[in-house]
């Protein structure tokens, strides 16, 4: 897995990052529009947590099972740190890590499948 790192802040706390294949149940799953194809198919997660197998066991609660920390080749940056610090889940990710104009989500609006996305929204569950 490349593009993964941490850091640990001085009250303790550790902010993990972790880019990801793009999961196909999202609303971005599979190819995207704008010039995306299947290679850039990755999305970039930040999780706080007391330490760091904390972070992990976040992230594979909510399904995402293989997830590994392997290094610290790409920590967090600043701007991701206050990202993730200033949202009250601890939980965000972001579809074009290289773009800046990409906006921060919470973690639902990744793992929501896509059923949910397309329905109307007037249209009452049967």
């Amino acid at each position: 897995m490349t593009g993964s790192g941490y850091c640990v802040l001085p009250g303790g706390d550790v902010i993990v990052a972790l880019t990801l294949p793009r999961p196909p149940c999202g609303p971005l799953g599979g190819t995207t529009g704008a010039g995306r194809g299947a290679d850039d198919a990755s999305v970039r997660v930040l999780v706080r947590a007391k330490n760091r197998a904390r972070a992990l066991t976040r992230l594979r609660n909510l399904g995402l099972r293989a997830v590994y920390l392997r290094g610290n080749i790409a920590p967090p940056t600043p701007d991701e740190i206050t990202a993730v610090l200033h949202h009250p889940e601890g939980l965000l990710w972001r579809a074009a890590p290289d773009d800046p104009y990409e906006l921060w989500h919470p973690i639902a609006a990744l793992l929501r499948p896509q059923g949910v996305l397309g329905a109307e929204p007037g249209a009452r569950a049967a």
